[in-house]
């Protein structure tokens, strides 16, 4: 039997595309007035139509061998995050506690969700205290969640699929509730989890991450007041919020027992283009479970692993209505996980 021929990689022009969202908050940002919506709709009102219109890659394509641009792109990504924050927390000085204050804060805490944890989350899996390293700890200090990379390299990835992972959502729960529960147990796991590799509290990472948190926090307060502040803190909660959205269905319904072995379905997959492209590849989760040292760049996606109906960007509103999403998704997971 002769083998199936595989297709060049796609270009990588294509993840150019996830620069469109940062670069639109922070214009949004510096504009002001109806601007500072941007980025949200972008997201969320045109992201899930070009989502469904520009469909999937069917391809079978080589793995890629230079990662030079998908490398150059991550560290553009993360400093990308900084005028990202510095403007929706000047927005917040000039318009004080006005309605654009908070819808700037709003398109900001997406753009962050989706470009700062993102490239975050990919720095986290980086050699400890590289450069690069460093570089996803300052993106996840600008959105308040620097115990992410503990919890999720530490525990995430032992535990995918099973009640001890806060997240991964067991079928029936519902994203708030599940939001509820995840953000405080990833947390306390987090800080188990240093606590067992720290001489003392003292020692402890974590409590290192609180305290720098709370220095960042009074450092804005006392040079942006108090509604550059809260421009800050509602950017960060929607960040967080969008992380967890995208843990959610992700792992949603996909469990596993005690000593069963991790495979490519206790992860859900997209190959939807646009999400791939705007959030590096973010969608080919099971490759990533799998290989979780293997770059971005080279995820392969999985035959056999369950896919999601449509990209992540599509997927965000149908989530916010649990009748509606357990409705959609319980006939999709697998029979032998029901």
């Amino acid at each position: 039997m002769s083998e199936v021929a595989l297709e060049k990689p796609e270009s990588w022009l294509w993840h150019l595309l996830s620069f469109m969202l940062p670069s639109v908050a922070i214009a949004g940002n510096v504009l002001g007035e109806w601007w500072v919506l941007s980025s949200f709709v972008l997201a969320f009102g045109i992201y899930p139509i070009l989502d469904w219109l520009l469909g999937e890659d069917h391809h079978q394509r080589e793995v890629r061998t230079d990662g030079t641009p998908f490398e150059v792109l991550l560290v553009l990504h993360s400093f990308l995050v900084l005028p990202l924050v510095a403007t929706v927390i000047w927005r917040g000085m000039e318009d004080g506690n006005a309605w654009t204050t908070w819808m700037a804060a709003l398109s900001t805490g997406v753009a962050v969700g989706m470009s700062g944890i993102v490239v975050g989350h990919e720095m986290g899996h980086k050699k400890h205290k590289s450069a690069c390293w460093y570089l996803g700890r300052m993106t996840l200090y600008l959105s308040l969640y620097p115990h992410f990379t503990t919890e999720h390299n530490h525990n995430h990835h032992k535990l995918v699929g099973m009640p001890e992972d806060g997240a991964s959502a067991p079928q029936g729960r519902g994203l708030w509730t599940q939001f509820a529960i995840t953000i405080p147990q990833q947390f306390m796991s987090a800080w188990r989890t240093q606590a067992k590799l720290s001489k003392s509290v003292l020692y402890n990472s974590i409590l290192h991450g609180l305290l720098i948190q709370v220095a960042l926090i009074v450092a804005i307060f006392q040079i942006a007041g108090m509604w550059g502040l809260g421009a800050f803190l509602f950017q960060a909660a929607l960040a967080i919020f969008l992380l967890e959205y995208v843990n959610y269905i992700r792992h949603y319904g996909l469990e596993r027992s005690e000593g069963e072995r991790q495979t490519e379905k206790h992860s859900w997959q997209s190959k939807k283009r646009l999400s791939r492209w705007v959030l590096i590849e973010l969608t080919l989760h099971p490759a990533h479970h799998l290989k979780a040292s293997t770059p971005f760049w080279q995820l392969q996606p999985y035959d056999n692993a369950p896919e999601l109906p449509t990209g992540y960007f599509g997927m965000f509103w149908p989530c916010l209505i649990p009748p509606l999403w357990k409705r959609w998704m319980d006939p999709r997971i697998p029979a032998e996980m029901q």
